[in-house]
């Protein structure tokens, strides 16, 4: 694991991600390299919440999804997730990905808005399979979103 500390990698003068760290490929769950980067206020230190980017296909990732973001109760609200998950779209673009999947709980109306402010396509609530959310300790269904990830609205 390769930790980093207070350098903004993405901004966009209302929140910046910092790098937290880069994890090696995990065979078991096949993320692929794992990215984590902490969100913060712009020019400041404290953390509001966190997102990462899983560069890998597998079967795991189909139930996770490629990005997964959350936002400290105190700071929700904001469009803050939306906000990281298009800082992103050029890391994402670097990984030679011009689609990925976001994956969230049926009941968390919060993420699915996220998922409709950036435009995703919502593709269908599946069952997770018993041995992943047994082993993984994930909900037992996940509502399916794709990103398109459009070169134009790249900053």
């Amino acid at each position: 694991m390769f930790f980093r500390r207070y350098r903004v990698e993405y901004s966009d003068g209302v929140i910046d991600l910092i790098p937290l760290h880069i994890g090696a490929p995990n065979r078991e769950l096949g993320f692929g390299h794992e990215q984590v980067w902490k969100i913060t206020l712009h020019n400041e230190q404290q953390e509001i919440g966190q997102i990462s980017y899983r560069d890998g296909e597998s079967r795991c990732v189909y139930y996770y999804g490629h990005i997964g973001y959350h936002i400290d109760p105190p700071y929700r609200g904001h469009h803050y997730a939306a906000r990281a998950c298009k800082l992103l779209q050029r890391e994402i673009r670097l990984s030679g990905k011009t689609s990925v999947v976001i994956t969230c709980d049926p009941d968390n109306e919060a993420s699915r808005k996220t998922c409709c402010r950036l435009g995703c396509l919502f593709e269908r609530i599946t069952d997770v399979p018993e041995d992943i959310y047994r082993k993984f300790e994930i909900s037992h269904s996940k509502c399916r979103y794709i990103w398109h990830i459009d070169a134009a609205e790249e900053k």
